[in-house]
């Protein structure tokens, strides 16, 4: 027997304070692309206009402090373009949820950092695990880094944040969640019982890809505000297809780079926001039909949770946006992301249980 399969015969090698880790660090990021959100949706995101690491950690503690924030984000294209005669309590508002925003990855550093080494010099972690936990270490720094550059490309001349800059920070985000997930799943369930669907392996790795795609698609269209410009369900505004997507004219390099200054691209990143919607949906179901007669019964609670989600993930989708007056809904944008974490989490779930690892019982 080898090493590996040595490993994957011993469920409860990992201890359990390493799993109460791990879930808490899943918790932890959640609740940090939804805060990240809020931060957005709220417009926050630019009312700390420094990167400070650790004086950053100290909120304004004084009516000085306060003022002295305040004049930093008075010389913001957000404030002269968007903001100006903002209140300080205003102003306030929008500081705690970029702060809280900060604070919480900061949280999430020492609970990661603390218990890795700990654990490593214990010898309470296999190797794939430990492998696995570096990666994750190393997209967290990665992901701190790409934050700051989609702040500071808000700094300049835009008065929000470049929408290609939180596409990859959201993106980088759900990656490390998937990638701690992916650990959680080794550790929880090193040999699980596969999943009863005829070719499952490649066809959860389509509808992976997919529902990643979708989530790109979904930042992109928070970041161009593309909700706006159609709000209506199930056409765009009378139309399948808009007319602008059809004139060649658009169909240029500088429609993609000025994506908020013309209608081409908020039109083409909702029309295939919604397309890649209905294919996912699609695809899912034709998972679901190709499971129906392999082991149905003994997975009826994973295929329930699957189902609901995407039917949630749906119906919250087209609720926003038909909800896109004037400003998006903030509530509903917020749900309708964390709900597409969830549902990648769980197609993730049935991915790990189509893989070589996973044993029938």
């Amino acid at each position: 027997m080898s090493s590996r399969t040595f490993a994957w015969a011993l469920p409860d090698r990992i201890p359990g304070i390493v799993k109460i880790w791990l879930v808490t660090g899943l918790f932890m990021i959640f609740m940090q692309i939804v805060i990240g959100g809020v931060t957005r949706l709220t417009g926050s995101g630019l009312s700390i206009t420094r990167w400070e690491i650790v004086t950053g950690a100290i909120p304004p503690l004084d009516e000085a402090d306060w003022n002295s924030e305040f004049e930093l984000y008075r010389q913001t294209p957000q404030y002269h373009k968007i903001n100006k005669g903002m209140s300080l309590d205003e102003f306030r508002f929008i500081y705690f949820w970029e702060y809280f925003h900060r604070l919480w990855a900061r949280l999430m550093f020492f609970v990661f950092i603390i218990p890795f080494p700990i654990f490593l010099w214990r010898g309470m972690l296999t190797r794939e695990l430990r492998n696995w936990l570096v990666a994750v270490v190393m997209l967290a720094g990665l992901e701190g880094f790409f934050g700051w550059i989609m702040v500071a490309s808000g700094l300049r001349e835009r008065p929000w944040v470049n929408a290609y800059n939180l596409t990859l920070h959201l993106c980088m985000g759900v990656i490390i969640f998937c990638t701690l997930l992916w650990t959680a799943f080794i550790a929880f369930k090193p040999a699980p019982r596969a999943l009863g669907v005829p070719s499952g392996n490649k066809l959860s790795g389509i509808i992976l890809g997919i529902a990643f795609f979708q989530i790109a698609l979904g930042a992109m269209m928070s970041g161009a505000k593309a909700g706006l410009f159609y709000p209506t369900w199930p056409d765009m505004r009378g139309e399948y297809l808009p007319a602008v997507l059809l004139d060649p004219g658009h169909w240029q390099l500088n429609s993609f780079l000025e994506y908020d200054t013309n209608p081409f691209m908020p039109a083409l990143i909702q029309f295939l926001h919604r397309n890649t919607a209905y294919i996912l949906t699609t695809t899912v179901l034709w998972f679901f039909w190709k499971g129906r007669n392999q082991g149905m019964s003994a997975d009826r609670g994973f295929w329930s949770l699957l189902l609901g989600l995407l039917a949630l993930q749906v119906t919250l989708g087209i609720v926003t946006l038909i909800n896109c007056t004037g400003s998006v809904p903030v509530d509903l944008g917020v749900y309708h992301q964390a709900c597409a974490v969830l549902l990648i989490g769980v197609i993730l779930w049935s991915f790990y249980r189509t893989t070589e690892r996973a044993k029938s019982v």
